[in-house]
C-alpha cells in the first residue's frame, strides 16, 4: 500500500468529494459492544506516548487525560439551531503557579538524606546544617530533576512567603513523588500516601494553614522503594479564564469493543453518535503501527423536524510537550486533500528524555480532516475560537502560525464542520488524531524510526493520506476483528471475561512501540507504564504474552528479540536473562537496579516454548539455542529452591525459597526439553524432561502444606497463587500431576475477598493478570468464573479512575499502584487453552 506513487494516493483521496462520501456508513457505525463502567475509557491509543483516556462515566465530565494523568485535552461540541452542547472533554485551564514547582522552574530548598532530628517538619526547626539544593530531587535524568537523590530516603524543607493579595484566594498544592510521601504545611501533616508513586496531584489547601505575608514552611519526606525516585511540589491558584462551553449534552450510552469506544448523546433535538477508533489490527503490522486514530460521528433528528447543525473538535498543544513551560509552534497546512493543524516544541529534543512520568516533546501532533467546503481548520486563542463557534457555527481564521508557552497562554487547534440541515437521515463525518514522532526508539546507540515508515521510505504525509484513503476499509476490518475477539472470549470464559478482554486489548498493545533494528529484525518494545519506565522488561513481556500468542506470535518474538540480542551480542554476560534493555525510549542496556535470575530465565524459556507450540515448529528456538541452553542450565542449578531474590512481584520485596518461582524454573526446564524434542535432540529432551519431573516431585514434598502448597518452602501455614503452573497445562508438558493444580484451585476459593483472590497470605492486594492465570488452572468454566466475577466487579467498581490497574486491594477495589500497563494482555490466557 505504501509503495503507491504519491500522486496516486492523492488522486484516490480527491475522489472522495464530500465529507459524507468518505464518512462511515450507518452499518459501519454499529451499536455493537459491551456496556460497562470502565475505570477509564480508552479514546486514543497509539503507543506509550500517544494515549488519551476519559476518566469519568460521562465523556464530558472530566478533561481528557494521558495515562500519566496529564491533560491531553480534546474538546467536542455540537451547535444545534444556534445552541451549543459540549459532548467531549471538559475545559480545564491550567492552574497558575504562585510558588512554581520544577515543571515551571527549578526551586531552592534545604535537604538531607539521613534521618534528621525530631521536629524536622516544624516551622521553627533549625535547618542550618542541612544541604542546599535545587528541586526537583530525584533519580538522575528523571523528569525535571536538578539534584540527584540516590539514597533510600530524603527530607526536604522549602521556605517561602505568600503575598497578602492571595489571602482570600483558593490555593492548591501540586505535588509529585516516587514512592512513599508525607508532606507538612507549617507543621501540619496534609499528605501521607503510603506505598504509592503519583504525579501532579492537586490538593486544595486549608486557608487556616496559610500565613500571608509571613514565612511559610513546606516540609516533605519521601521513601524510595526501588526503581525511580522523585520529589517536587509547588502552590498554584486558579486561572482567571473561565469555561466557554458550559452546557453539556446528555450521554445515553457508552459501549466498548476491542478497537473502539462508542458513545450516544442527546443534544436537544439532535441525537449524536461518536466513536473513537484505534486500528490495532494484529495481522497487519503496517496498519497496527500507524500513528493515526479516528473519531467518527453521526447526527440525526430525534423530533421529526429539520435542524441546522455544526460540529466542533479541538485539541491543545499539551499533546506535544512534556511540560507546559515548553514553547510550542502551532501551524495549519494541507497534504493533498487532507487539511490539518499541528503542534510541536520549538526545541525538538529528539529522543533526549527517558523515564516513566515523561511525555513526548519532539515530533508533531496533528488534528486532521478531509478538505471540504463545509469544514474549517483553525488555530487561535483558547477563548476567542470557541466564542466564534458559539456565535457563528464556524471559525474563519486566517492565522497560519503562532508560538506560545502554554503556562502563560493556551492556544488551540480546531476543526469545524457545517452539517447543514439535519433531519431523519443521518449525517456522517470523522476527524483524525495523529502523531509524527520522527524517531521512535534508541536501540543500543542507534535511533530507529517507527515500523510504518518502512525504514524511512514512507513519509508521515503519505501515511496520513493513506489513513484517510483507507478509512472505510479499516472500519470494516476493525468491526470484523471486534466481533471475532468478543465471540472467542465469550465462548471460553463468559460475558464478564469477554468484557475484561475488550477493555484490555487496546491498553496492552498501545503500551508498546513497533520498530525494526538495523538488520530488519522486529522489535516490539514495551514501556513499563506507571511502574518504573523500563523498556523491554522480560517480566512485563511474560504476563502480556497471551494476547500476542493468540493473535500474532511474531509480535511476541519482537518482544523477546531485544533480550536475545543483549546476551548474544556479548553486551550482557551473566548466565541468566536480563531484566530489561533500558528506560523507555532508550534501549541501550539494563537500567533496573536488581537482577531477577530465575524469573527472567524461566520467562524466556517458557515463552520461546509457547511460540514453538503455537507455530508448530521450533525454528525461533533453534536460532537462539545456545542462549536458551545457558539459561536452562542455570535453572537446573539454581531453580528448585531459589536463593534470596526478586521475582516479577518485586513490589513484595526480596525473599528466598519462593515456591511459585520454583514452579517457573521447573516449567522452563521442561519447556527446554520440549523444544529439544521438537528439534530431534532426543537425548537432550529426555535429560531435561526427566530432570523437570524429578524437580517437580521434590517440589511437591518441600512445598506440601496439607490442603495446599506453601508460599516459601521453609514456612508452613502460608500460601500463594501458583499462576506459573498454567504453562504446564497450556503447553501439555505433564510435569506436575494434575491434582496439584486442582488442590490449589480448591484452596484459593476459600481465600477470596469481595473483589478477588489476594496474591498470597502476606497482604490483601492482588495482581489482576495473575488472577486470570490462576483461574485458568480450573478444569471447568464455572470454577473459572468464580475467580473472574469478583475481578470484573473490581474493574466496574474501583474508585480510582485511571487506565486499568493490575495491582489493587481485594477488600475495597482501591488501586495500590500501576496503571495503563501492557500486562493486561495476560487476560487472554484462557483463550490459549
Amino acid at each position: 500500500m505504501y509503495n503507491k506513487p504519491l500522486n496516486g494516493i492523492i488522486a484516490i483521496i480527491i475522489a472522495c468529494f464530500t465529507a459524507t462520501a468518505c464518512a462511515p456508513s450507518s452499518a459501519q457505525m454499529e451499536d455493537t459492544g459491551a456496556s460497562l463502567r470502565a475505570p477509564a475509557f480508552p479514546l486514543i491509543t497509539i503507543d506509550p506516548y500517544i494515549s488519551a483516556w476519559s476518566t469519568s462515566d460521562n465523556l464530558y465530565d472530566t478533561p481528557i487525560k494521558h495515562w500519566t494523568g496529564k491533560n491531553h485535552s480534546l474538546i467536542g461540541a455540537i451547535r444545534v439551531d444556534g445552541k451549543v452542547y459540549r459532548f467531549l472533554g471538559k475545559e480545564d485551564i491550567p492552574l497558575e503557579p504562585i510558588l512554581p514547582n520544577a515543571q515551571y522552574e527549578p526551586w531552592s530548598a534545604k535537604f538531607v538524606t539521613e534521618k534528621p532530628n525530631d521536629g524536622w517538619e516544624k516551622p521553627d526547626f533549625d535547618e542550618a546544617s542541612w544541604k542546599s539544593g535545587q528541586a526537583a530531587f530525584g533519580t538522575p535524568n528523571t523528569g525535571d530533576t536538578q539534584t540527584s537523590w540516590e539514597t533510600d530516603e530524603i527530607w526536604v524543607r522549602r521556605a517561602f512567603e505568600i503575598e497578602d493579595a492571595y489571602a482570600n484566594s483558593d490555593l492548591y498544592l501540586v505535588y509529585s513523588h516516587d514512592d512513599d510521601f508525607e508532606l507538612y504545611f507549617n507543621g501540619e501533616k496534609i499528605v501521607d500516601t503510603g506505598n504509592r508513586a503519583k504525579s501532579n496531584i492537586i490538593l486544595k489547601l486549608d486557608k487556616s494553614l496559610i500565613k500571608p505575608g509571613q514565612t511559610n514552611i513546606i516540609a516533605a519526606h519521601c521513601l524510595d522503594r526501588g526503581g525511580l525516585a522523585y520529589v517536587d511540589f509547588g502552590i498554584f491558584k486558579e486561572s482567571d479564564i473561565k469555561p466557554i462551553f458550559g452546557e453539556s449534552a446528555i450521554q445515553n450510552d457508552v459501549k466498548i469493543t476491542a478497537t473502539k469506544t462508542k458513545y450516544k448523546f442527546t443534544c436537544g433535538p439532535i441525537d449524536l453518535k461518536v466513536e473513537f477508533v484505534s486500528p490495532l489490527i494484529m495481522d497487519d503490522l503496517d496498519i497496527l503501527s500507524r500513528p493515526v486514530n479516528y473519531i467518527n460521528y453521526s447526527t440525526t433528528s430525534n423530533d421529526g423536524a429539520d435542524h441546522e447543525v455544526q460540529i466542533y473538535f479541538e485539541a491543545t498543544p499539551e499533546w506535544s510537550v512534556n511540560e507546559l513551560n515548553q514553547e510550542v509552534e502551532v501551524t495549519t497546512g494541507q497534504i493533498g486533500n487532507v487539511k490539518y493543524a499541528k503542534s510541536g516544541t520549538i526545541e525538538q529534543p529528539i529522543l533526549k528524555k527517558s523515564g516513566d512520568n515523561v511525555r513526548i516533546d519532539w515530533g508533531y501532533f496533528y488534528l486532521a480532516t478531509q478538505e471540504s467546503d463545509s469544514k474549517s481548520v483553525s488555530i487561535g486563542d483558547f477563548v476567542s475560537v470557541k466564542e466564534q463557534f458559539i456565535n457563528e457555527g464556524t471559525i474563519q481564521n486566517e492565522k497560519k502560525q503562532l508560538n506560545a508557552v502554554m503556562s502563560k497562554k493556551m492556544p488551540v487547534m480546531s476543526i469545524t464542520e457545517n452539517l447543514g440541515i439535519v433531519g431523519s437521515n443521518s449525517e456522517y463525518g470523522y476527524v483524525m488524531v495523529a502523531y509524527d514522532d520522527i524517531e521512535s526508539i534508541q536501540y543500543f546507540g542507534n535511533n530507529l524510526k517507527a515500523w510504518w515508515t518502512q525504514d524511512g521510505k514512507v513519509s508521515f504525509n503519505e501515511v496520513l493520506q493513506a489513513s484517510a484513503d483507507d478509512h472505510k476499509e479499516i472500519l470494516k476490518r476493525t468491526n470484523s476483528l471486534d466481533e471475532q475477539i468478543y465471540n472467542e472470549a465469550l465462548n471460553v470464559g463468559g460475558e464478564n471475561y469477554a468484557r475484561l478482554c475488550l477493555l484490555a486489548y487496546r491498553q496492552s498493545i498501545a503500551a508498546h512501540k513497533l520498530v525494526r533494528d538495523n538488520k530488519g529484525n522486529m522489535l516490539f518494545l514495551s514501556k513499563e507504564n506507571f511502574s518504573n519506565g523500563s523498556i523491554g522488561t522480560v517480566d512485563v513481556t511474560y504476563p502480556s504474552a497471551p494476547l500476542f500468542l493468540k493473535y500474532n506470535p511474531d509480535l511476541l518474538k519482537g518482544m523477546l528479540n531485544p533480550i536475545f540480542y543483549y546476551s548474544e551480542s556479548g553486551k550482557w554476560t551473566k548466565p541468566f536473562a536480563a531484566h530489561d534493555v533500558g528506560t523507555y525510549p532508550h534501549a541501550n542496556g539494563q537500567t533496573y537496579g536488581g537482577d531477577m535470575p530465575v524469573e527472567e530465565s524461566g520467562n524466556m524459556l517458557i515463552l520461546t516454548t509457547a511460540i514453538a507450540v503455537k507455530e508448530g515448529n521450533p525454528k525461533y528456538a533453534e536460532e537462539h539455542w545456545e542462549t536458551l541452553t545457558t539459561w536452562a542450565n542455570y535453572l537446573m542449578e539454581k531453580g528448585l529452591d531459589p536463593e534470596n531474590q526478586l521475582c516479577t512481584d518485586d513490589f513484595a520485596g526480596h525473599f528466598a525459597h519462593n515456591v511459585n518461582l520454583s514452579v517457573k524454573a521447573i516449567v522452563g526446564i521442561a519447556g527446554y526439553g520440549k523444544l529439544a524434542e521438537m528439534l530431534g535432540k532426543k537425548d537432550i529432551a529426555e535429560k531435561y524432561t526427566n530432570e523437570a519431573k524429578r524437580m517437580a516431585r521434590e517440589w511437591m514434598k518441600m512445598a506440601d502444606d496439607g490442603d495446599h502448597y506453601r508460599l516459601t518452602f521453609d514456612k508452613p501455614n502460608t500460601w500463594s497463587q501458583k499462576y506459573n503452573l498454567v504453562w504446564d497445562k497450556l503447553l501439555d508438558l505433564e510435569i506436575f500431576p494434575k491434582e496439584v493444580a486442582q488442590k490449589e484451585v480448591a484452596y484459593y476459593l476459600t481465600k477470596q475477598h469481595k473483589f478477588g483472590l489476594p496474591l498470597d497470605n502476606r497482604r490483601t492486594y492482588t495482581k489482576s493478570d495473575w488472577v486470570i492465570w490462576t483461574a485458568t488452572l480450573a478444569d471447568d468454566k464455572e470454577t473459572f468464573q468464580q475467580f473472574i466475577n469478583p475481578l470484573y466487579d473490581f474493574v466496574v467498581s474501583t474508585p480510582d479512575r485511571v487506565p486499568m490497574t493490575d495491582w489493587y486491594e481485594t477488600p475495597d477495589a482501591a488501586q495500590v499502584g500501576f496503571q495503563a500497563r501492557s500486562v493486561v494482555g495476560g487476560y487472554f490466557i484462557k483463550m490459549l487453552e
